[in-house]
């Protein structure tokens, strides 16, 4: 049986080097042909390249081009260069080096990278008609339209585990049965809390998930519930279900990642340990699985499953995305845009904690209101542009904030 190649985006983050994980317990089945990454961590981008022979490396930062090169040579000596038994890879630098990476000739391309930063190799990796496992909903997200008109029937397999397990509910299943999508939360580490008890919430509190182990902005949009927000969007646009038959409830221990409730009163759950690595090896391998990709639940043990609503006064970033997406056009661009720059300002310690959602919400108040906004003529290079209008306006009422 001929190996599934497969394109890496973001390797050295927390999607990519789980899926390595599952590469590495499954290299019957699968080849990396290519990898991409930031460049802040060359020593680890070295160790991937050399472990699973790859043969084209990509670093965004063109900078970091000397650092990776020298890591490779590190490790190559480790590893018995010297004997000639190691090849070294092929090098891309610069801001388009993922883009180039995500038209390889490969058979699928995992985009794991974070932000906005992820749509010009998303359609990239659709035009060069690879099927494409997402971990990068900002760039569906924000890229909308102009993502869905490229992509052909099934070559989108999501990988966020909440629209994963939609995705294997609505297996053989009629759009027309189901009545909703059930999204589920772990309502982060702040679940039960007012809004008056977050005001003094610290970056290290945020960043303390209770269930789940990743990136620093996808667990802090998590602690905000911003990521929850965008994950109703990009269920609304990966399934074509309106937003007002998509719900979101909270689950704390985050066994069950999503439901699909039908038309007859069935509800269809998909469960499993929260392990990022069922859902890559699903997107890896779709519509087949992976045998042995994770640890089933354990059944033998007494366990309960503990549903409540959504807090919307503490956390209203679900309502303000759920209004963007249903504006469409530019404004999922402008809330996705104007959060990354509110997140980085928390992390910095120039924004309160509170300051995230609430400076997104006024980005967006302001981009709905004015006339332009409304203009049907979506295009690469509005999308582009209200993403870049958008930062702007954030880091200025951050300014201000301060």
């Amino acid at each position: 049986m001929r190996r599934t190649r497969v394109a890496i985006l973001g390797s050295t983050g927390s999607i990519g080097t789980q899926a390595l994980d599952v590469i590495r317990v499954a290299a019957e089945r699968f080849e990396v042909v290519a990898l991409a990454a930031g460049g802040s961590d060359p020593r680890l981008l070295a160790r991937q390249a050399l472990e699973f022979d790859v043969p084209l490396v990509a670093v965004a930062k063109a900078s970091a081009l000397e650092d990776v090169q020298l890591a490779l040579y590190a490790e190559a000596q480790q590893r018995g260069w010297s004997a000639g038994d190691l090849r070294l890879p092929r090098l891309l630098a610069g801001p388009d080096a993922a883009t180039e990476v995500a038209r390889v000739d490969c058979d699928v391309v995992l985009n794991g990278m974070t932000g906005a930063v992820g749509l010009l190799p998303t359609l990239a990796a659709l035009e060069a008609g690879r099927t494409l496992a997402l971990a990068n909903k900002e760039s569906l997200i924000v890229g909308g339209p102009l993502v869905k008109d490229l992509a052909k029937p099934g070559q989108i397999v999501p990988v966020d585990s909440e629209h994963s397990a939609l995705a294997q509910a609505l297996r053989g299943e009629r759009v027309e049965d189901v009545r909703r999508l059930l999204v589920t939360a772990s309502g982060g580490p702040f679940r039960g809390k007012t809004r008056a008890e977050l005001a003094d919430v610290t970056p290290e509190q945020a960043m303390a998930h209770p269930t789940w182990d990743m990136g620093p902005v996808i667990t802090i949009n998590s602690a905000t519930l911003v990521n929850k927000g965008l994950e109703v969007i990009e269920a609304h646009l990966l399934f074509d279900i309106g937003f007002d038959r998509i719900d979101v409830v909270v689950h704390p221990s985050s066994v069950v990642h999503s439901m699909v409730e039908f038309v007859d009163g069935s509800t269809m759950v998909q469960a499993s340990p929260p392990d990022m690595r069922l859902p890559i090896a699903l997107g890896l391998a779709w519509p087949e699985r992976v045998p042995g990709a994770v640890p089933a639940c354990d059944w033998a043990r007494p366990v309960s499953w503990d549903f409540f609503p959504l807090d919307d006064d503490a956390f209203p970033a679900v309502r303000l995305a759920r209004q963007a997406g249903e504006f469409g056009r530019t404004a999922p661009a402008v809330f996705n845009a104007a959060n990354e720059v509110c997140v980085d300002a928390f992390v910095g310690g120039h924004l309160d904690f509170l300051g995230i959602v609430d400076t997104v919400g006024e980005v967006l108040e302001e981009h709905l209101s004015d006339p332009d906004s409304a203009l049907d003529d979506l295009s690469l290079e509005r999308v582009l542009a209200a993403d870049a209008a958008a930062r702007v306006r954030a880091a200025e009422l951050v300014e201000r904030r301060r």
